[in-house]
Order: C-alpha cells, then sequence, then structure tokens
C-alpha cells in the first residue's frame, strides 16, 4: 500500500527497535523502549551525533534553546529513523494537490507518495531541492551534512537564520522544511555516509561531494538491483552542473506529459499505404513514426482492433497509414484516430565513464554553443583544486585563479582529440573567484531542475536529463571591472554574494525600490530569493507587495511561504511577515489591493516614478498588459515570467534596449462554436463548458435575476421594457419561471425539479434533435447533415438504479433547495431513500415540435433569436410576473450560488460532472472524473514547485543586470523552460522597433514632456520646430484640436489644462501632475508620423 497525505496533528511517535537511552533534564540516563521527540507539530527522527549543537544539558536541540523549547533530538548510532505518518493509505489529498495532479495524474503521485529520497548536502541548493520534493509529497527525505551553518549559508538558504550558526546543517533545516508538508517523514543524518546506506533510498541526491567520493556512491547505486537513481548536482556561483545516472535500463513511461493526440476521421482509402485524413476542425499533432489506434470507424470495421499502427508523411491534416487497406470494408463515416504513448528505455553510463566520454550535452543558449565542455573541465579542475589543497580558491586571489586555470590547462592537454581549443583564461579566473559561493537564484533555478529529475526518477513521468547539464550566468557579472578587493567578506550574511559581483553592486541590492505585483507560488518564491539576496534589505531601499487574494488549502503544495493555519488571511500579509523572518532587515509593506486603474489614487505618479524596477507574479495576462503599460510609461524595468505544468518562461523588459510585454502576443485560445457547445458536441471539453455555462445560468444568473426585479421592481420592468428585445425576453421568461412554474416550497420539490432537468436536457432536447435534424437528414448541398465531426445523440431512459443518475438529481436537488433557503434533510445522501422520492416524480410525455428553432450556425453568438413581437411578449410577462409576485412571503429573497471548485463538500463539481457526463453520454463521449472535469470545468492551471522555483530563479539572475546597470541587450537572457522534456532554451530579447525621421529616432519607450502647462499654440511651435505638422490632438476620448475645423482656431491661446477641462471635462485629482494627449502629425510631404505620447506637466 502507498501512504496518504495526511496532516499530524497531534505529533507523531518515532519508534525504534533498539531500546535507547535518552538524557533528561537532570543528566540521568534513563533507558526506554522507544523515543518521543516533539518539535512544534510534528516529531523528527535523527541519527549521528558529530557536528550536533549541545546545549548545557547534554541533549542535542534544534532551532532554538532549551528552555524555549521542549524538542529533543535523541542522538543514535542506528540508520536514519522514518517514522511520521501512515505508509498504509493510498488516498490523495485532491484539495492540497489539485494542481499538481493536474501535471502528474494519479499514478505518478502514487509512486512519489512511497519514494524514500536522500539528499546530501543542506547549503542552498541542497535546502531548495527538498522544499520543492517535500511540497510535491514524496514518502520522506533524509537530509544528510556532516557540517555547520556558517553566516556565509545565509545567501543561499531559506531555513537558516542567525541563531542556526554553528549547529549542524541537516539538523537546523528539519523544522522549517517539515513544516511545508506534515505528511513527508523528514529525517536526518549527521556522521559520514557509507554505500550501504544508500540502499534505503529510490533516489539520492549530492549537492557537494568531491568526484572520487561520488564515483564510489554512484558505482554502488549503479550495480545496486533494482538500481537507485543517482544525481550529482553543484551550484558554484554563476556555475551550475548536473550529472544523473538512473540506472543501466531505465524506463520513462511518459516522455513529455502531454496528452495523446487526436484526430476525427474524415476519410480513409482502400490503398497500399492508405491515406487518412481528418476533419479540419483542429490541427493534427502527430509526427512521423508515431503509433496509433482507431476507434467508431464505420465501413472499414477492420481498423477498430485496438492494434497500435505505425504513420508517416503526417501533415496537418493527414498521414499515410503504414498498412495495406485495400481489401478492408470501404469507409463510410466515424472515426476517432488517437496516438499511442511508446514508453523509452535508457541506458544510463555511470559517472566514471560519463566523465570520459560524456556524450551530447544538454544545451540552454545557442549563443554558448562551446561553453558546456569547458565547464565540463572547469568542474573537473576544480574538485582536483580543493581534492589537493583541501579548500576553495579565495574570491579575488589572482594566485588560486592562475592555480585552478593550469589545473584546467593540464587535464584539458591530458584530453587528446577531445581537448578543448579554447579554455577561456577569463571565464575560469571568474569561476574560481566565485566557486565557494552558493547564490541563492542559482540554487533556485537548479532546486527546480534536480527536483524535477527526483520526480522523473520515482515515477518515470517525463523524460530525465541525460546526462550533462552546464550552465553559467557569466553575464549577469557587473559591467565595471572589480578590484580583487571588492570581494573581501565583510562579516555580513552577504560575504557569498559578494564574493561573486563585490560590495559595490550589494550596495545597489540593498537600496532598490522593487514592487512585487502577485504573492501566490511566483510571488513567494520571488520574497524569499530577495530576501536572501538583501534586496530591499537597506537604509534606502523598499520592497512593496500587493495581491488582493486570501489563502486556500489548494495553495499550499507551491505557495510555500504559507501554512495550513493562514488559510483564509490576505496572501500579501502572510507572505511579507515570512519574507521577513527568513532576513529580519527587509523593508517590506504588504497591500491588498489589485494593481489596475481602480487603484490609481494606491499606486499614483510618484509611486511609480519612484521605483527601480518591477516584478510581475500574476497569472493572466490583463493585469500584466496593464503592468506592463505603466513601466512603458514611467519607463521602468519589468521582469516577467510565466509557468504552466513543467513549462516556465521569462522575459526581462528594459528601457529602451528592449520590446515590451505587450509587443508580443499569444494567439487567443480557440473558442467551440456555441452551436457545437449547445447541440453538437463531440469532445468532454465541448459537455464540460455547457455543464459550467448551465450551472452559472440556474444557480447564480437567474436567482441573481430574480433578485433584481423583487429589489426595484418598476425600475426592473422599466428597463426591460426600453431594452425590448430578444435578451429581456429571456430574462423575464427565466425570473417568471423561477418564481411560478419550476417554484420550490419543500425539498421534494427541489427533487422534483431536478428530475425534471434531467429529463429536458438528457431525454427531450436529444427528441427534439433528433426529430428535427433525423440520422439520414442532408444539409443544402446534400452531404450527410450528421458528418464528422458532428455525432448522432441517443436520449437516455432514467433509472433511479443508475449511481450517475441518483448523484445527478442529488446534486442538483440540493443546489437548488440552497438558492431557496430550504432545509436539506439527512436523507439525501441516502440512495435508497431518494430513489423513492425521485420514482414520486410524475415526468410528462415529450412531443417534439415541427417548427423547433436549433441554432446550426457557427458564427452565431446567442441562441436567443429576436421577434417582431417582443414587445408585446415583453408586456404580457410582466403582467404574469406581477401576478405571481403577489404570493410570494414578504422580503422574500434568492440565494444566488457562485461556483467555487476547490470545495468538494459543496456539490458544485458533482453537479457540473454529472450534467457533463450525462451529456457525453448522450453523444457516445467517453466520460470523466470529477477530478477531471474540474481541471477543464474550474480551467484549473496546471502548478508544480520546481518550474516555479526555476523561473525565478532565472529572473533574479536577471535582476542582479537590472539592478547593476549598463549592462546591453546582448547581456540579457528571455527563457523558455520545459522540465518535462527537459528543454532550456535561452536567447537575447527583441530589441524595440526604432522610428526614424529626419535626424531624430525613437521607440515605444519614448515619451515627449512639455512642462509648464503649455498652450495650443506652443504645442503646435513645439513640433514645427522638429518638421512635424500636427492636424489632431485629442485627451481620451475628446478632440482637443483638428487643423480642419475653424472653431478650434479660438482655443489657440488657452492652456492645456483649461483646455482638457473646459472641453473633455477633464477630472484631473489632486495627486496627478500631468495630463497625456495623442497628436496625429505629418511631415512636410503630409506622410503621416507615428510619434510618442505627448505628457503635460504643470504645477
Amino acid at each position: 500500500m502507498l501512504p496518504r497525505k495526511r496532516a499530524a496533528a497531534d505529533g507523531v511517535v518515532v519508534i525504534e527497535a533498539e531500546p535507547e537511552t535518552i538524557v533528561n533534564n537532570n543528566n540521568v540516563a534513563v533507558s526506554s523502549p522507544f523515543k518521543k521527540q516533539r518539535f512544534g507539530s510534528c516529531i523528527i527522527a535523527t541519527a549521528g551525533n558529530e557536528s550536533t549543537a549541545k546545549n548545557g544539558d547534554n541533549s542535542a536541540v534544534i532551532g532554538g534553546n532549551s528552555d524555549q523549547n521542549n524538542s529533543r533530538v535523541v542522538e543514535s548510532s542506528s540508520q536514519s529513523i522514518m517514522a511520521l505518518g501512515d505508509a498504509n493509505h493510498s488516498e490523495i489529498d485532491e484539495d492540497l494537490h489539485s494542481r499538481q495532479l493536474a501535471v502528474y495524474g494519479r499514478e505518478t503521485m502514487r509512486r512519489l507518495f512511497a519514494s524514500n529520497i536522500l539528499i546530501s548536502g543542506m547549503q542552498g541548493l541542497g535546502a531548495e531541492i527538498a522544499k520543492n520534493l517535500i511540497l510535491a509529497g514524496v514518502k520522506s527525505v533524509t537530509l544528510h551534512d556532516e557540517g555547520v551553518v556558517e553566516l556565509w549559508d545565509l545567501s543561499s538558504n531559506f531555513v537558516f537564520s542567525e541563531s542556526d550558526v554553528g549547529k549542524n546543517r541537516a539538523l537546523a533545516s528539519v523544522q522549517k522544511l517539515q513544516e511545508l508538508n506534515n505528511s513527508v517523514i523528514i529525517s536526518t543524518l549527521t556522521t559520514k555516509l557509507t554505500k550501504e546506506q544508500l540502499s534505503d533510498f529510490q533516489a539520492v541526491v549530492f549537492t557537494d561531494i568531491g568526484f572520487e567520493k561520488a564515483i564510489e556512491f554512484n558505482d554502488y547505486c549503479h550495480n545496486h538491483q533494482p538500481p537507485i537513481s543517482f544525481i550529482k548536482a553543484e551550484v558554484r556561483g554563476l556555475f551550475g552542473s548536473i550529472f544523473c545516472d538512473f540506472g543501466p535500463e531505465f524506463t520513462v513511461v511518459d516522455t513529455d506529459g502531454e496528452d495523446p493526440h487526436t484526430g476525427i476521421i474524415a476519410s480513409i482509402s482502400n490503398d497500399n499505404p492508405a491515406l487518412v485524413s481528418c476533419v479540419d476542425d483542429e490541427r493534427l499533432e502527430f509526427q512521423d513514426g508515431d503509433l496509433v489506434v482507431f476507434s467508431e470507424v464505420h465501413g472499414m470495421t477492420e481498423l477498430n482492433d485496438g492494434k497500435p499502427r505505425k504513420i508517416k508523411s503526417a501533415r496537418p491534416y493527414s498521414f499515410i497509414l503504414e498498412e495495406d487497406t485495400t481489401n478492408f470494408g470501404m469507409y463510410t463515416k466515424g472515426g476517432i484516430v488517437t496516438q499511442v504513448k511508446q514508453p523509452k528505455v535508457l541506458n544510463f553510463k555511470p559517472l566514471r565513464e560519463a566523465l570520459k566520454d560524456p556524450g551530447d550535452f544538454l544545451l540552454s543558449d545557442f549563443s554558448k554553443f562551446d561553453r558546456p565542455p569547458l565547464l565540463h573541465l572547469a568542474f573537473q579542475a576544480l574538485d582536483k583544486f580543493v581534492s589537493d589543497l583541501g579548500r576553495f580558491p579565495v574570491a579575488g586571489s589572482e594566485e588560486d585563479a592562475l592555480k585552478l586555470i593550469s589545473i584546467a590547462g593540464n587535464i584539458n592537454e591530458s584530453l587528446g582529440d577531445g581537448r578543448v581549443e579554447d579554455i577561456n583564461p577569463k571565464l575560469l579566473r571568474h569561476f574560481a573567484f566565485g566557486s565557494r559561493a552558493v547564490l541563492n537564484p542559482m540554487a533556485a533555478m537548479f532546486g527546480g531542475i534536480v527536483g524535477q529529475e527526483v520526480v522523473k526518477a520515482c515515477s518515470g513521468k517525463f523524460h530525465p536529463l541525460f546526462q550533462f547539464f552546464y550552465f553559467d550566468s557569466f553575464e549577469s557579472l557587473p559591467t565595471e571591472p572589480l578590484d580583487p578587493s571588492d570581494f573581501r567578506p565583510l562579516n555580513s550574511r552577504y560575504d557569498a554574494q559578494i564574493s561573486v559581483f563585490g560590495s559595490k553592486l550589494q550596495k545597489k541590492l540593498e537600496d532598490a525600490k522593487v514592487f512585487i505585483v502577485g504573492s501566490g507560488a511566483l510571488g513567494c518564491e520571488f520574497l524569499k530569493n530577495i530576501a536572501l539576496m538583501g534586496v530591499s534589505c537597506g537604509d534606502e531601499g523598499k520592497l512593496t507587495i500587493t495581491d488582493d487574494d486570501v489563502i486556500e488549502k489548494s495553495n499550499l503544495s507551491r505557495q510555500f511561504l504559507f501554512r495550513d493555519w493562514n488559510i483564509g488571511q490576505a496572501k500579501s500579509t502572510v507572505a511579507a511577515s515570512a519574507a521577513a523572518s527568513i532576513n529580519s532587515h527587509l523593508n517590506i509593506e504588504a497591500l491588498q489591493n489589485r494593481v489596475g486603474p481602480e487603484t490609481e489614487n494606491v499606486f499614483d505618479d510618484t509611486f511609480w516614478e519612484n521605483l527601480t524596477v518591477v516584478i510581475n507574479a500574476l497569472d493572466n495576462v490583463n493585469a500584466r498588459l496593464y503592468v506592463d503599460q505603466k513601466c512603458l510609461y514611467f519607463q521602468k524595468p519589468l521582469l516577467e515570467s510565466g509557468t504552466l505544468g513543467a513549462k516556465c518562461n521569462t522575459q526581462a523588459v528594459i528601457p529602451h534596449l528592449t520590446e515590451n510585454y505587450g509587443a508580443s502576443r499569444d494567439p487567443p485560445e480557440k473558442q467551440a462554436p456555441m452551436c457545437t457547445v449547445h447541440s453538437f458536441p463531440h469532445n468532454i471539453d465541448h459537455c464540460l463548458t455547457w455543464a459550467r455555462s448551465e450551472f452559472e445560468g440556474l444557480l447564480e444568473k437567474t436567482p441573481a435575476e430574480v433578485n433584481a426585479y423583487l429589489s426595484n421592481p418598476v425600475e426592473y420592468k422599466t428597463a426591460q421594457r426600453n431594452a425590448g428585445d430578444a435578451q429581456a425576453r429571456d430574462n423575464l421568461e427565466r425570473v417568471l419561471e423561477c418564481l411560478e412554474k419550476e417554484k420550490c416550497e419543500t425539498f421534494q420539490d427541489c427533487i422534483t425539479w431536478a428530475r425534471l432537468r434531467f429529463e429536458d436536457y438528457f431525454v427531450n432536447r436529444v427528441k427534439q434533435l433528433i426529430y428535427t435534424f433525423p440520422e439520414d437528414a442532408a444539409t443544402s448541398t446534400g452531404a450527410p447533415f450528421w458528418s464528422a465531426p458532428k455525432r448522432f445523440p441517443q436520449p437516455l431512459q432514467f433509472s433511479a438504479a443508475d449511481p450517475s443518475h441518483l448523484q445527478f438529481v442529488t446534486a442538483a436537488s440540493i443546489l437548488r433547495a440552497e438558492t431557496f433557503g430550504i432545509p436539506i434533510p439527512d436523507w439525501v445522501r441516502h440512495p435508497k431513500m431518494l430513489a423513492e422520492a425521485v420514482e414520486k416524480v410524475i415526468v410528462p410525455d415529450f412531443q417534439p415540435k415541427k417548427d423547433a428553432n436549433i441554432v446550426t450556425d457557427e458564427k452565431a453568438t446567442t441562441l436567443s433569436t429576436a421577434s417582431i413581437d417582443d414587445a408585446a411578449v415583453i408586456n404580457e410577462l410582466i403582467f404574469k410576473l406581477e401576478l405571481c409576485t403577489e404570493n410570494l412571503p414578504q422580503g422574500f429573497r434568492m440565494k444566488p450560488i457562485q461556483f467555487e471548485k476547490d470545495d468538494d463538500t459543496n456539490y458544485h463539481m458533482d453537479l457540473i460532472a454529472g450534467l457533463a457526463n450525462m451529456r457525453a453520454r448522450n453523444y457516445s463521449i467517453p466520460e470523466v472524473d470529477k477530478l477531471k472535469a474540474k481541471f477543464i470545468a474550474g480551467r484549473i492551471i496546471p502548478a508544480i514547485a520546481t518550474s516555479t522555483a526555476m523561473a525565478t530563479g532565472l529572473v533574479c539572475l536577471e535582476l542582479y543586470k537590472v539592478l547593476d546597470g549598463g549592462h546591453k541587450v546582448e547581456d540579457y537572457r528571455n527563457t523558455f523552460a520545459n522540465l518535462a522534456l527537459p528543454l532550456f532554451s535561452m536567447a537575447e530579447p527583441v530589441p524595440p522597433k526604432v522610428i526614424k525621421h529626419g535626424d531624430m529616432s525613437w521607440t515605444v519607450w519614448d515619451r515627449w514632456i512639455l512642462r509648464d502647462n503649455p498652450t495650443l499654440r506652443e504645442l503646435l511651435q513645439w513640433l514645427k520646430d522638429k518638421g512635424l505638422n500636427a492636424y489632431s490632438i485629442s485627451y481620451g476620448s475628446c478632440l482637443l484640436y483638428n487643423s480642419m475645423f475653424p472653431r478650434h482656431r479660438e482655443r489657440m491661446d488657452k492652456k492645456f489644462v483649461d483646455l482638457a477641462q473646459e472641453v473633455a471635462k477633464a477630472d484631473l485629482p489632486p495627486n496627478r501632475r500631468h495630463l497625456d494627449v495623442v497628436v496625429a502629425c505629418e511631415d512636410d510631404e503630409d506622410n503621416d508620423i507615428d510619434i510618442p505620447q505627448i505628457s503635460i506637466y504643470f504645477s
């Protein structure tokens, strides 16, 4: 059985097989058959005692003094104990892990829940990897480190504080890591590792180990049965490396994590090989060599045998099937073709072989095509330097740098034909200087990548990194040359960072004024990174973060600054407090405002003008575009990022150097035509879109419409009469139906309503559809009406014996009762009693109408059709409505229900899944479970901690460049990465488009400013002096001047502020010091010239 995710309530007992000795407060040894160690709400099991910090009473204590905390870490010579949580459960907490489930699926999650991981080396990189795996929910994580916390470590490790200095790193990490997920067993090892201890784990990660020991451990893991997945990862300053070995034969179950591609068949030829054509509803995503299976094919039924068949010559809407169909039946209609995903077996080489013959390196940046072989050499040279001298090179020491360069040269010469042509002494010099430092952005980035590799190792989900990956951000270094004294440590928590960038950049980081927009998954990671980097931690610095959202349970699997006791609290406030606990010097202000036009009194001109940089941590495009426009206007750098499952992207938007975020956009998502959703669905997405629409119509919009009428009947009736259209008629019909024909007063009424809804949706409407368009119906051109992608439906027959039918009635009747404020009896949840109540419902016979109007036009945007007698019908409806409201209780109101996807007890998803699956059953579309329905109908964005961590690490590498200043466009990097493949694609940003006129040039970043509130004449002359003839000037939507209107010349000597207030009725708030006008110009040859926006400043 696999472990179930559950939160520890009161603490958990750790039991050892061997009796142990516990030292009590009076220094008396007490023999005990088991030991309990309480720490906060969890128990910590530890092993080893060498490096354990001791207090006065000889007991080992984690995180604080013994008089403040009764927690005990009992020393043990036995191996690490793992006993938190129950390993005999297989349930997944879908509320907590819904976003992660959308990426991995249940099977991968169950494999993760059964996986035991060792992480050796608890500096910044080890902590980041541990965080990502604990959030993912592995069974256990064992932390190994023999060293103690130094002030130096605080540059990159978010779990350490100044009070931890001198304590063992592994022990000092446990408490804060355990808070991330109480269901994961976290234990420690503090003594020297033996290779035999590795056999307890499915995957082992080493972040601080020499090659000699790594080869010994890797050989053991490679030859172990079954093999133990081995990962060696290092972050050295701005350089990093990863090596993966998952054994001689590792099976990848799913190489990319994408759903199998499908196509709807239009025709299949009787040929050898056969040509298969598909409908042009959506492009096919097949590739040559793919295997596919066929289903629902009519005529050529031989293809429906479920046998995978190979394809070639894949085109957007057709492919060649490598099959002789000459003697098959003639294709007539229908058919779905589905890609079959094949497992892939990888043969990993052990480290001792791979070092000599690394094969192809995984590239991340094509401008550094020759960099991986050089870094392969550099990391070996560093390993030899450390093993020879017993220390890392000293930052700023030219002697040490030369020694490392010499070692690299000697190793390179020994490689013969495989040697590197240029060992790049300049790069190796900086590599040597920063080699002891673990930088937080590098740790965050590599922590994301390595965390994902561990998930792959434990589950077979996604393609592993094969086998070496090297990365550097050499261009993040300051542009000005640094003196060796700049690297000198200052005995501060930022010394590791100073050893790479120097103390001058550190000062710039500390004095930065930063605005982070959003405090969700990205925002939490950014706050942690910024606190560790020391950004906004100086006297001049300030960090402002805003988010109008509150914490939900589903946030806790990625938004790691939040705990379960924070649910319901403001995200920004909790996150800011957590970030300040990482670094108490952080000057942070948390706001709960949405950033948009409605909050420009909060985020006013002065606010934007004072910023150094803006970092977006948003989850929607519209907010991103708004912030982008603000940064464009105030010429502020913007660092943009986003994630989607295992994918992430980052973009640096730098004033005058790069294009802005809004300069290029993804095409809008293709929407299914309304008639397809309502009458001709052919996939489950259509069914769920319809179900969500019906839910909102029945339970939110109609009750809200009823309340609008009841709150102010006179005004409501007047508004509907004035509108006088089909929409007004529909509104009145819905209100009247709700208050008269379908009014519910008892719970039995709600059951009747639910049962009749079932009949209407899944029986009567389908009968009407196939009556209007029988199976042999033809279009006006004579083609079969029911041709692909349309699917011919069948009405359902309600049965109280069918659980899915009863579940639909249960959910529908409970929610209907909620809208009417009717108490819900307990018996509704008992199928037998509910079935008896349903049987009482009298279902009238249905007769199809001959003149039913069913929309088939794919361009139609509404199902309502206008009628010449709408006004008369509206008056009649209003009359009926007035009569029925006389019978309502005094003060009657309905209770509209807003869809909430993340509460599994509220029946919202039960109803939507029921609606969608019954409709799918009508059309013979495969049904989905409630979780899959939640993903689609709830529009859940798949999200995992690893890609979020990687994205923020990459952005913070760009932040160094932004805050240093002076970097060229070629120094910046935009990134797209897909951890599933894995793929890393980095490129310099696109520069902005330049517009030229005469000897002037400008870009979208430029804004022309005129001060002292000029007159209209002065503005026109100012432009004339530039060779520009202005013919139109507008403020907002109001025209202030047009050269064709003679009366506008009377405005020539008016000041602009007066013009805006008199003509445009501009309301200029006290905090505004300027107004913006749009000017249309042409040159002397009458060619239109697109000039920048003009800002008129006034006192």
